[in-house]
Protein backbone atom coordinates (compact mmCIF):
# COMPACT_ATOMS: atom_id res chain seq x y z
CA UNK A 1 0.00 0.00 0.00
CA UNK A 2 1.47 3.25 -1.19
CA UNK A 3 2.58 5.79 1.72
CA UNK A 4 -0.08 8.47 1.89
CA UNK A 5 1.55 11.76 0.83
CA UNK A 6 2.68 13.83 3.92
CA UNK A 7 1.03 17.45 3.61
CA UNK A 8 0.41 20.55 5.66
CA UNK A 9 -1.81 23.09 5.40
CA UNK A 10 -2.16 26.76 6.99
CA UNK A 11 -5.49 28.12 8.94
CA UNK A 12 -5.06 31.42 7.48
CA UNK A 13 -5.26 29.79 4.11
CA UNK A 14 -8.65 27.88 4.73
CA UNK A 15 -10.77 27.21 1.56
CA UNK A 16 -7.79 27.70 -0.80
CA UNK A 17 -6.51 24.92 -2.45
CA UNK A 18 -2.90 25.23 -1.04
CA UNK A 19 -0.08 22.47 0.74
CA UNK A 20 3.16 22.08 1.76
CA UNK A 21 4.38 19.01 1.05
CA UNK A 22 7.18 17.24 2.47
CA UNK A 23 8.95 13.76 1.44
CA UNK A 24 6.40 11.30 2.59
CA UNK A 25 4.47 9.45 -0.11
CA UNK A 26 6.94 9.65 -3.11
CA UNK A 27 8.45 6.65 -5.19
CA UNK A 28 11.97 8.45 -5.65
CA UNK A 29 14.61 5.93 -4.03
CA UNK A 30 18.78 6.81 -2.80
CA UNK A 31 19.54 9.71 -1.12
CA UNK A 32 16.54 11.74 -2.48
CA UNK A 33 13.81 8.98 -1.25
CA UNK A 34 10.52 10.02 -1.22
CA UNK A 35 8.66 12.60 -2.75
CA UNK A 36 11.55 14.69 -4.57
CA UNK A 37 10.01 17.07 -6.31
CA UNK A 38 13.25 18.47 -8.43
CA UNK A 39 14.01 18.08 -11.73
CA UNK A 40 17.83 19.69 -11.56
CA UNK A 41 17.41 21.08 -15.22
CA UNK A 42 17.51 17.48 -16.32
CA UNK A 43 16.41 16.80 -20.08
CA UNK A 44 12.93 16.62 -20.57
CA UNK A 45 13.35 12.69 -21.51
CA UNK A 46 15.95 11.96 -19.22
CA UNK A 47 14.91 8.12 -17.15
CA UNK A 48 15.48 9.92 -14.54
CA UNK A 49 12.65 12.31 -14.18
CA UNK A 50 10.08 9.92 -13.89
CA UNK A 51 9.76 9.73 -10.73
CA UNK A 52 9.78 13.30 -10.34
CA UNK A 53 6.93 13.49 -12.69
CA UNK A 54 4.77 10.51 -10.60
CA UNK A 55 5.98 12.74 -7.64
CA UNK A 56 4.39 15.66 -8.98
CA UNK A 57 1.63 14.12 -10.36
CA UNK A 58 0.52 12.92 -6.64
CA UNK A 59 0.99 16.30 -5.35
CA UNK A 60 -1.38 17.99 -7.81
CA UNK A 61 -3.67 15.35 -7.18
CA UNK A 62 -3.65 16.07 -3.59
CA UNK A 63 -4.00 19.98 -4.08
CA UNK A 64 -6.03 20.78 -6.48
CA UNK A 65 -6.55 17.69 -9.23
CA UNK A 66 -6.26 18.22 -13.27
CA UNK A 67 -4.98 21.65 -12.41
CA UNK A 68 -1.71 23.02 -14.38
CA UNK A 69 1.75 23.06 -12.45
CA UNK A 70 3.43 25.94 -13.46
CA UNK A 71 7.41 26.86 -11.34
CA UNK A 72 10.23 29.16 -11.95
CA UNK A 73 13.76 28.60 -12.45
CA UNK A 74 14.60 29.72 -8.77
CA UNK A 75 17.79 31.59 -8.36
CA UNK A 76 17.55 33.03 -5.01
CA UNK A 77 16.86 36.49 -6.06
CA UNK A 78 13.96 39.06 -5.53
CA UNK A 79 12.28 38.27 -8.61
CA UNK A 80 8.50 37.62 -9.17
CA UNK A 81 6.36 37.07 -12.30
CA UNK A 82 2.91 36.50 -13.51
CA UNK A 83 2.92 32.98 -14.10
CA UNK A 84 2.50 31.98 -17.79
CA UNK A 85 2.05 29.17 -20.15
CA UNK A 86 5.82 28.39 -20.68
CA UNK A 87 7.13 24.99 -21.05
CA UNK A 88 9.31 23.63 -18.11
CA UNK A 89 12.98 24.41 -19.96
CA UNK A 90 11.53 27.98 -20.69
CA UNK A 91 10.98 28.79 -17.21
CA UNK A 92 11.58 32.48 -16.05
CA UNK A 93 14.41 33.23 -13.65
CA UNK A 94 12.79 34.07 -11.01
CA UNK A 95 11.68 33.51 -7.08
CA UNK A 96 8.50 34.07 -6.95
CA UNK A 97 5.52 33.72 -8.93
CA UNK A 98 1.54 35.07 -8.95
CA UNK A 99 -1.84 34.53 -10.50
CA UNK A 100 -5.80 35.31 -10.98
CA UNK A 101 -6.47 32.59 -13.29
CA UNK A 102 -8.35 29.31 -11.71
CA UNK A 103 -6.92 25.70 -12.95
CA UNK A 104 -3.15 26.65 -12.18
CA UNK A 105 -1.08 25.45 -9.35
CA UNK A 106 1.75 27.61 -8.32
CA UNK A 107 4.77 25.44 -7.13
CA UNK A 108 7.75 26.48 -5.05
CA UNK A 109 10.44 23.88 -4.26
CA UNK A 110 12.91 24.39 -1.22
CA UNK A 111 15.24 22.65 0.81
CA UNK A 112 15.55 24.51 3.78
CA UNK A 113 14.69 27.83 2.19
CA UNK A 114 11.56 29.21 3.44
CA UNK A 115 8.46 28.61 0.92
CA UNK A 116 5.81 31.62 1.60
CA UNK A 117 1.81 31.00 0.19
CA UNK A 118 0.07 34.01 -0.41
CA UNK A 119 -3.60 35.04 -0.88
CA UNK A 120 -6.50 37.43 -1.07
CA UNK A 121 -9.68 35.47 -1.51
CA UNK A 122 -11.94 38.25 -2.20
CA UNK A 123 -9.94 39.67 -5.45
CA UNK A 124 -9.12 35.87 -6.29
CA UNK A 125 -5.41 36.48 -6.40
CA UNK A 126 -2.41 33.96 -5.38
CA UNK A 127 1.49 33.55 -5.06
CA UNK A 128 3.80 31.59 -3.81
CA UNK A 129 7.49 32.77 -3.41
CA UNK A 130 11.14 31.32 -2.10
CA UNK A 131 12.44 33.10 0.45
CA UNK A 132 16.04 32.16 0.84
CA UNK A 133 17.66 34.70 3.01
CA UNK A 134 18.91 36.07 -0.55
CA UNK A 135 16.21 36.59 -1.89
CA UNK A 136 14.54 37.50 1.64
CA UNK A 137 16.78 39.84 2.23
CA UNK A 138 16.28 41.21 -1.67
CA UNK A 139 12.88 41.96 -1.48
CA UNK A 140 11.01 38.78 -2.95
CA UNK A 141 8.67 39.23 -0.58
CA UNK A 142 7.78 42.95 -1.65
CA UNK A 143 8.05 42.12 -5.10
CA UNK A 144 5.32 39.23 -4.72
CA UNK A 145 2.74 41.66 -2.64
CA UNK A 146 3.59 44.40 -5.27
CA UNK A 147 2.80 41.75 -8.30
CA UNK A 148 -0.36 40.56 -6.59
CA UNK A 149 -1.43 44.01 -6.23
CA UNK A 150 -0.86 44.75 -10.17
CA UNK A 151 -3.62 41.55 -10.38
CA UNK A 152 -6.31 42.99 -7.97
CA UNK A 153 -5.12 42.44 -4.98
CA UNK A 154 -5.38 44.78 -1.59
CA UNK A 155 -1.98 44.12 0.40
CA UNK A 156 -4.14 44.57 3.58
CA UNK A 157 -6.33 41.91 2.28
CA UNK A 158 -3.48 39.36 1.68
CA UNK A 159 -3.16 36.53 3.89
CA UNK A 160 0.11 34.59 4.25
CA UNK A 161 1.73 31.80 5.48
CA UNK A 162 5.19 30.68 6.10
CA UNK A 163 5.94 27.08 5.34
CA UNK A 164 8.27 24.64 6.58
CA UNK A 165 12.22 25.83 6.39
CA UNK A 166 15.27 25.52 8.40
CA UNK A 167 14.64 26.43 12.03
CA UNK A 168 17.12 28.79 13.76
CA UNK A 169 18.21 26.32 16.17
CA UNK A 170 19.43 24.54 12.85
CA UNK A 171 20.47 27.54 11.17
CA UNK A 172 24.18 28.68 12.28
CA UNK A 173 25.81 31.83 10.15
CA UNK A 174 28.85 33.27 10.29
CA UNK A 175 29.36 36.60 11.87
CA UNK A 176 30.24 38.12 7.98
CA UNK A 177 26.36 37.09 7.77
CA UNK A 178 25.32 38.64 10.37
CA UNK A 179 26.81 42.13 9.51
CA UNK A 180 25.31 42.01 6.32
CA UNK A 181 21.51 41.84 7.54
CA UNK A 182 22.74 44.45 9.82
CA UNK A 183 23.83 46.98 7.24
CA UNK A 184 20.86 46.22 5.57
CA UNK A 185 19.14 47.09 8.92
CA UNK A 186 19.58 47.62 11.98
CA UNK A 187 16.72 45.72 13.36
CA UNK A 188 17.47 42.56 12.19
CA UNK A 189 19.68 41.54 15.24
CA UNK A 190 16.57 40.59 16.35
CA UNK A 191 16.87 37.42 14.22
CA UNK A 192 19.70 36.51 15.74
CA UNK A 193 21.12 34.94 18.62
CA UNK A 194 24.39 34.20 19.81
CA UNK A 195 26.37 30.67 18.93
CA UNK A 196 29.67 29.80 19.16
CA UNK A 197 32.56 32.28 18.69
CA UNK A 198 32.69 34.21 15.32
CA UNK A 199 29.04 32.67 14.60
CA UNK A 200 25.05 33.14 15.49
CA UNK A 201 21.69 31.14 15.00
CA UNK A 202 19.49 33.06 12.44
CA UNK A 203 15.79 33.26 12.66
CA UNK A 204 15.19 32.67 8.89
CA UNK A 205 11.28 32.35 9.01
CA UNK A 206 11.25 35.03 11.67
CA UNK A 207 12.76 37.40 9.34
CA UNK A 208 10.80 36.28 6.38
CA UNK A 209 7.56 36.73 8.34
CA UNK A 210 8.25 40.49 9.73
CA UNK A 211 9.22 41.02 6.07
CA UNK A 212 5.22 40.65 4.92
CA UNK A 213 4.18 42.04 7.67
CA UNK A 214 6.50 45.26 6.80
CA UNK A 215 4.67 44.72 3.15
CA UNK A 216 1.43 45.38 4.88
CA UNK A 217 0.41 41.88 4.89
CA UNK A 218 -3.01 41.63 6.87
CA UNK A 219 -2.17 37.73 8.52
CA UNK A 220 0.82 35.93 8.24
CA UNK A 221 1.09 32.40 9.91
CA UNK A 222 4.59 30.94 10.24
CA UNK A 223 3.91 26.85 10.68
CA UNK A 224 6.95 26.72 12.97
CA UNK A 225 8.68 23.66 11.28
CA UNK A 226 12.38 22.55 10.79
CA UNK A 227 13.56 21.24 7.58
CA UNK A 228 16.58 20.35 9.21
CA UNK A 229 15.70 17.57 12.46
CA UNK A 230 12.73 16.26 11.05
CA UNK A 231 14.57 13.74 8.85
CA UNK A 232 11.80 11.56 8.28
CA UNK A 233 9.05 14.37 6.74
CA UNK A 234 11.56 17.06 5.06
CA UNK A 235 14.34 17.19 2.74
CA UNK A 236 17.39 19.11 4.02
CA UNK A 237 20.28 20.69 1.80
CA UNK A 238 22.31 22.00 4.45
CA UNK A 239 21.59 18.00 6.30
CA UNK A 240 22.68 16.42 3.28
CA UNK A 241 26.02 18.60 2.94
CA UNK A 242 26.94 17.96 6.63
CA UNK A 243 26.78 14.46 6.19
CA UNK A 244 28.54 14.73 2.22
CA UNK A 245 25.50 13.12 0.25
CA UNK A 246 25.76 13.57 -3.58
CA UNK A 247 22.45 14.73 -3.67
CA UNK A 248 19.30 16.29 -2.04
CA UNK A 249 15.70 16.17 -2.10
CA UNK A 250 13.32 19.50 -3.13
CA UNK A 251 9.93 19.49 -1.41
CA UNK A 252 7.15 21.71 -2.85
CA UNK A 253 4.76 24.22 -2.00
CA UNK A 254 1.67 24.70 -3.74
CA UNK A 255 -1.25 26.99 -3.76
CA UNK A 256 -4.37 27.82 -6.96
CA UNK A 257 -7.30 28.80 -7.55
CA UNK A 258 -10.86 26.75 -8.41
Amino acid sequence: MAEEIGIVRAACLDGVPHGFLGRRGGVSIGDVAGLDMGTRAMDPADPRLAPVAENRRRGIAAVLPGARLVTVYQVHSGDCVVAGDWEEADRPRADALVTDQPGLLLGILTADCAPVLLADRAAGVVGAAHAGWKGALSGVMDSTVAAMERLGARREAIVAAVGPCIAQSSYEVDDRFWQRFLTDDPATAAFFTPGRPGHRQFDLSGYVAARLLGAGIGIVEALGIDTYSNEADYFSFRRATHRGEADYGRQIALIGLT
